[in-house]
């Protein structure tokens, strides 16, 4: 009955590989899509790491995105996910969910329960319904350098979080004072600013309790009454981190479908991507705002054109959509007033995105107002510091209107996402 229960809800145990290596703090990585402006970071990292078993060698950081390095990184990740299996890097946890403790460097935890999402059940396109929704915009170019490094791979690490809203912590965090029945995994201190981390195997009757309280949370009935929102579809899981990356599984899942007979779709490996459920409410998650940096544009062109972009736009501080910018020694701010888009960010994006179109220059997102102020002071640069959205305001929002505009916010600051550890067998 409670997998049943499970399989409807579209989040799941499955077979998970971990490393046998005593020394856990090499093999763990941050996400790839975290520090793609500071190549210093991800050279700290290869250094630290050296030959060392790691996911290092397993994923491609978004900072070689476009290099001479691409091509040759993928082949050389296929080649160690193969070389990983056949030596005996790993140990099996048969058909599990794991829960996580992740203690932050600012000595906050936040908990989580790792499995699997049925790809059944998750559409990222604007305007979905499913159980399972992207909250952002999804940047469909970035999709196929994704796909290149998982369509030929024997093996999935992940960096996806999901979330619920569960204001009462009836899922996760009840896991928290049940540790003693569980078995321990793993507990090591994370590299580069990351924290700490520790692992348990969920019992059977834990999973059952998780059901319970899933089905709960997905329950037509009790999401219009909390959302005064009578008739809207259910969504029980926002994907917070990762929808790239779940997006890539979707699209290497829709390829494999077509060249495999419908009655074996359901044991296709490639139908589920590994994830961590985390409640929307836990007391260390925050959200972020990510900046904008446009690099290889003139700066001062650039705020004129978004004074003259928007009608009745002015410089300085007023009513409507503050913008604020940094690039050489100056900082200001232009106003919009009367802004269609709901958000800051919006009314941001929507500019950038005809700006470059029309005048070229690329623009990066930016984990940090520290970091986005020092790049775009740099010649031929222009930073945006944006502001953070309340997170309770996720969930009716995405339900009510669709997506946010891309890269809208971050859970806590890039050292603090998730780092690669388990892995999955995806052929």
């Amino acid at each position: 009955m409670m997998k049943k229960c499970l399989d409807q809800l579209g989040f799941l145990p499955a077979d998970f590989l971990l490393p046998k290596q005593e020394d856990m703090t090499p093999w763990s990585v941050v996400a790839c899509d975290q520090f793609t402006s500071q190549p210093e970071y991800w050279e700290r990292v290869e250094q630290f790491v050296g030959d060392k078993p790691s996911t290092l060698h397993l994923i491609l950081p978004e900072s070689r995105l476009g290099t001479d390095r691409e091509a040759a990184s993928v082949r050389e990740i296929n080649e160690t996910m193969t070389k990983y299996l056949s030596e005996g890097v790993f140990q099996t946890l048969e058909h599990s969910l794991i829960y996580v403790e992740r203690t932050q460097a600012n000595g906050k935890v936040r908990r989580g329960i790792v499995g699997v999402v049925d790809l059944e059940q998750y559409d990222y396109r604007p305007g979905a319904t499913s159980l399972i929704r992207a909250t952002e915009g999804t940047v469909l170019s970035r999709i196929p350098p994704r796909v290149a490094v998982r369509k030929d791979a024997s093996l999935e690490t992940s960096h996806i979080m999901l979330l619920i809203d569960d204001p009462l912590k009836t899922a996760v965090e009840t896991m928290g004072s049940q540790t003693a029945e569980m078995k321990p995994l793993y507990q090591f201190e994370l590299m580069e600013h990351g924290g700490s981390i520790a692992g348990w195997q969920v019992t059977k009757e834990q999973e059952a309790q998780l059901a319970e309280a899933l089905t709960m949370l997905a329950d037509p009935a009790v999401v219009a009454e909390k959302y005064h929102m009578p008739d809207v579809p259910v969504l029980l899981f926002a994907v917070g981190d990762g929808n790239h990356s779940l997006a890539t599984a979707k699209e290497n899942y829709d390829r494999q479908k077509r060249t495999t007979p419908r009655d074996q779709w359901d044991t296709m490996p490639a139908r589920f991507a590994m994830a961590e459920l985390v409640n929307l409410h836990d007391d260390s998650l925050e959200f972020e705002p990510i900046h904008r940096v446009v690099f290889d544009v003139s700066p001062e062109d650039l705020v004129q054109k978004l004074l003259l972009w928007y009608q009745g736009a002015f410089q300085g501080e007023g009513e409507g959509h503050q913008i604020r910018y940094v690039f050489g020694e100056e900082q200001g701010v232009v106003t919009v007033p009367h802004p269609k888009a709901k958000l800051e960010v919006g009314t941001l994006q929507n500019f950038l995105d005809e700006y470059i179109k029309a005048y070229g220059g690329r623009v990066d997102y930016i984990h940090g107002a520290d970091v986005t102020r020092e790049l775009g002071q740099q010649p031929g640069n222009i930073g945006f510091i944006l502001p953070a959205m309340e997170k309770a305001q996720l969930f009716p929002t995405v339900m009510a209107e669709g997506v946010l505009p891309r890269k809208t916010f971050s859970m806590g600051e890039a050292w603090d996402k998730r780092y690669y550890l388990e892995c999955r067998k995806i052929r």
